[in-house]
């Protein structure tokens, strides 16, 4: 892959990169320092990628990493249950779906925005994540089970 193809794949997967960025990192500022250095480790290790067929594979963990970076640095590892409610649970701009996929652990929270919402096949995630492929069946299933059961809750609330 030359790097004009890269730039061409970095144009393309702009609003993926930031919704992968956005599951793992809450403030905007820290995704897209996140998605800036993904690119320019991109760059840096063009000549690590072995198959252009994954490039943006390639491409979407090595912004992972530099999520995970970013969370380390910043300390900004805090469970979910200790966030006040009013945070993202209660911010009408968002969709029942939206929050409680923000409710889901953040394993299962990369498996769903990565499947459902970027598209990438089983296969792809394992390699991603750096896990078996049925673990990230393992995950979906988990995940929907949970996202039924959160959006039920919704539901009965509103009734």
């Amino acid at each position: 892959m030359t790097k004009e193809q890269l730039g061409a794949l970095i144009l393309d997967s702009q609003n993926a990169l930031y919704r992968v960025s956005k599951s793992l990192l809450c403030n905007d500022a820290d995704c897209a320092d996140a998605i800036q250095e993904a690119i320019v480790h991109s760059f840096a290790k063009l000549h690590t990628l072995k198959n252009d067929q994954y490039a943006k594979t390639w491409l979407v963990r090595i912004l992972i990493n530099e999520c995970y970076t970013i969370m380390r640095k910043e300390k900004k590892l805090i469970p979910l249950e200790t966030l006040p409610r009013t945070d993202v649970y209660e911010m009408e701009d968002y969709s029942d779906l939206y929050q409680a996929v923000q409710k889901l652990p953040q394993d299962m929270r990369m498996a769903v925005v990565l499947h459902y919402v970027e598209g990438f096949s089983v296969k792809e995630i394992a390699e991603i994540q750096k896990i078996s492929e049925s673990a990230v069946k393992n995950r979906l299933f988990s995940a929907r089970k949970k996202l039924r059961f959160f959006l039920e809750e919704e539901e009965a609330k509103t009734v």
